[in-house]
């Protein structure tokens, strides 16, 4: 079991070593170095995935996203690659998919997230305003996406959010 950890861990450090250094690498050596486990990995696949995503194949990602989605990825990483994949299908024509993927994960109850995983809600709301214009629904993507900045304003934070919900029962001018 120490073992096990060990391994993992040393893997883990590789990996983020890996992600800090992307630029060193084109984009076929970068993929062979990440993919270092095997496809009944589920972090493994998740890191292959954004490996592929970030060097232009989203399609590809796709599927690891979704194996490891699959193999029951927990955690900050199965977030993160909700989010990605969520990402990869609106950027591959399916805006329909990306809301749906990204509407389940905003409804899921903090309790049942930890602080790391609760910290990317501000971008499952922006990936999700961004598949919510792609499918014609602008009102409610700007409304999400000025919902989710108020808070980081220094200033303005209730007006900002009063107006972001008014867009959703404002007429829209058409």
């Amino acid at each position: 079991m120490d073992d096990e950890r060990a391994g993992s861990a040393g893997w883990e450090e590789r990996v983020a070593a890996l992600w800090e250094t992307i630029d060193a690498y084109g984009p076929e050596d970068f993929r062979a170095r990440i993919a270092e486990r095997g496809d009944g990995d589920a972090p493994a696949l998740f890191e292959l995935g954004a490996a592929h995503d970030s060097t232009g194949l989203p399609a590809e990602a796709v599927t690891y996203y979704r194996r490891a989605l699959e193999l029951g990825l927990t955690g900050l990483r199965r977030r993160r690659a909700v989010i990605q994949l969520a990402s990869s299908l609106r950027n591959l024509g399916r805006p329909d998919r990306s809301v749906e993927l990204l509407t389940t994960e905003r409804d899921l109850p903090d309790a049942r997230l930890d602080a790391d995983e609760r910290a990317l809600a501000p971008a499952v709301d922006a990936f999700l305003a961004l598949a919510l214009a792609d499918t014609g629904r602008d009102r409610e993507a700007a409304s999400l996406a000025l919902g989710a900045l108020a808070p980081l304003l220094p200033r303005y934070n209730r007006s900002l959010a009063h107006y972001a919900r008014a867009l959703l029962t404002a007429p829209d001018g058409s």
